[in-house]
């Protein structure tokens, strides 16, 4: 919780009662309480003996849900908070994520046991009105971007500040990871990319600024309570550190990636959910891209096993792409690594930030690896292989289903859902469907072949989608299979149910 002053902050929830004094940082004023429950129950929240939460708004009572297994998941990414009236709402479409809020609101039983927000939860470098309005209000030089904790603090305020937003992330266990926009739009694209920005004034500030924000205002989420306990950074911010240890550490992230492992995993009864973090942990020195660095990619090998009834990996960045624009970036990373000459690469370079080209495909090395660990698992070669394998993904602002071929008997899956509000204008639509389904498809094997690429390891189809329209996704889980369905602010837009083929029958 953040609270506009230093004081008690005091849950209670039933005949349990936890409250902890709040800890500073950069002038603002956060508790993180735990309180230990048995089953599901509503909650209230005092500050200094004065309640606070519930508020006199006639909403539903918040309820803590103590996850002891993992029936329904809701996912998204890319959600922009600009206001929820004209024109925003033709220029940006319905927020789905308050849809669904006042969709539980009415029904509150049907509550998920689960919310995953899988990056760009807010966009630091595309302003709304509001955040223009507020930067103005503090400076009038530098970027009209987020520079500071203060102006990230206010970018998090108006995201999630929303009655039926609040609500929802009142009573529903949220987990989430970053995408670029919560940093910078192309963030760790490459080490020339890192190169340019180090020469930008007010970057180091930028950078300190995001991943400490992101520290308190996500990540702190993520991690399960006993690990939290045992994070020096948050006992420090409780011992009264405040902003020195914080951004020290922050700093530390940013220059020294295997400092801090930002990616997690939960075991949620018979599902563990492993999240990856695609955008810190890269490897960015050409000829030796990884999208995950060693040490972070050790410790994912170690959770991705089977003797689960679903395994669910969650990376802000789809793993399968449409195979076209596969291809395509990883003829690109070719290109960059020198395969046609420093002139080509420096060229390729200036292709790879402007078309985005920075997915999993173009870290081939990285795909590589994961797909051999994706096979392993749904072949029964690291346990009892799991009903599904799926990738959970955002990033392109459309949603599809791509399914894997032959290997892994029908339990690979890639899930996508983007956005949940930023909607594509019909020109980028138009030209996403041409460069990813038509034009990548035909030219994407002529450019790899040309490159001198292996064929992938994976072969896969786009087996669901694309949609355009903002939406969120939810997927149920029961013994030996899956259902996905993606649905928009007025309902449904498709389900498919995703179970293991059967065995081939003996000829």
């Amino acid at each position: 919780m953040e609270t506009s002053e230093p004081c008690t902050v005091r849950v209670r929830a039933g005949d349990a009662s936890s409250e902890e004094p709040t800890f500073t940082v950069h002038g603002h004023h956060y508790a993180l309480v735990d309180v230990a429950i048995d089953g599901p129950v509503a909650y209230e929240v005092d500050l200094d003996d004065r309640r606070v939460w519930p508020g006199d708004d006639g909403m539903p009572p918040s309820v803590i849900h103590p996850v002891t297994g993992l029936n329904r998941l809701i996912f998204g990414s890319c959600r922009t908070s600009v206001p929820h009236e004209e024109p925003y709402v033709r220029t940006h479409g319905p927020d789905v994520l308050r849809a669904y809020g006042l969709r539980l609101m009415e029904s509150p039983d049907d509550r998920p046991d689960l919310i995953l927000l899988l990056g760009d939860q807010v966009y630091a470098d595309e302003l709304t009105p509001d955040m223009k309005d507020f930067i103005a209000g503090r400076r009038s030089e530098g970027p009209q971007e987020v520079v500071d904790f203060e102006e990230y603090a206010e970018l998090y305020r108006q995201a999630w500040s929303d009655p039926a937003v609040r609500w929802l992330l009142s009573t529903v266990p949220t987990l989430m990871i970053f995408d670029d926009h919560d940093v910078r739009d192309d963030w760790n694209t490459s080490s020339a990319w890192r190169e340019q920005m180090a020469q930008v004034p007010w970057w180091h500030r930028r950078i300190v600024s995001a991943l400490g924000s992101y520290y308190v205002y996500q990540h702190l989420g993520n991690i399960p309570p006993a690990e939290r306990e045992a994070d020096p950074v948050l006992a420090a911010l409780r011992a009264g550190a405040g902003e020195e240890t914080l951004d020290e550490f922050a700093r530390r992230a940013d220059e020294e990636p295997d400092s801090v492992r930002w990616s997690y995993h939960r075991d949620l009864g018979d599902t563990r959910l492993v999240i990856l973090d695609s955008r810190s942990a890269r490897t960015l020195e050409p000829g030796r891209r990884r999208m995950i660095d060693a040490e972070e990619w050790g410790w994912f090998e170690k959770q991705a096993t089977g003797d689960f009834g679903h395994l669910l990996i969650g990376s802000s960045l789809p793993v399968l792409l449409p195979s076209g624009i596969h291809h395509v970036e990883g003829w690109n990373e070719a290109v960059c690594d020198g395969i046609w000459g420093r002139r080509a690469a420096r060229w390729g370079e200036r292709v790879r930030q402007f078309l985005d080209l920075e997915h999993w495909g173009a870290f081939r090395r990285s795909f590589e690896d994961l797909a051999r660990v994706l096979v392993e698992v749904a072949s029964g070669e690291r346990g009892r292989p799991p009903a599904t394998v799926l990738l959970l993904s955002g990033d392109v602002h459309y949603s599809y289903m791509a399914s894997v071929r032959r290997k892994g008997g029908g339990r690979i899956h890639q899930i996508v859902c983007s956005p949940i509000r930023n909607p594509l204008s019909r020109s980028l639509r138009f030209a996403n469907i041409v460069a990813s389904f038509g034009l990548a498809g035909l030219l994407g094997g002529l450019l790899a072949r040309a490159g001198g690429l292996p064929r992938p390891s994976l072969r896969w189809r786009i087996s669901k989608g694309p949609w355009f329209p903002n939406m969120m996704t939810a997927v149920d889980f029961a013994p030996g299979e899956a259902v996905v369905t993606w649905f928009t602010d007025t309902g449904d837009l498709d389900t498919v149910t995703v179970r293991p083929e059967p065995p081939a029958a003996p000829r």
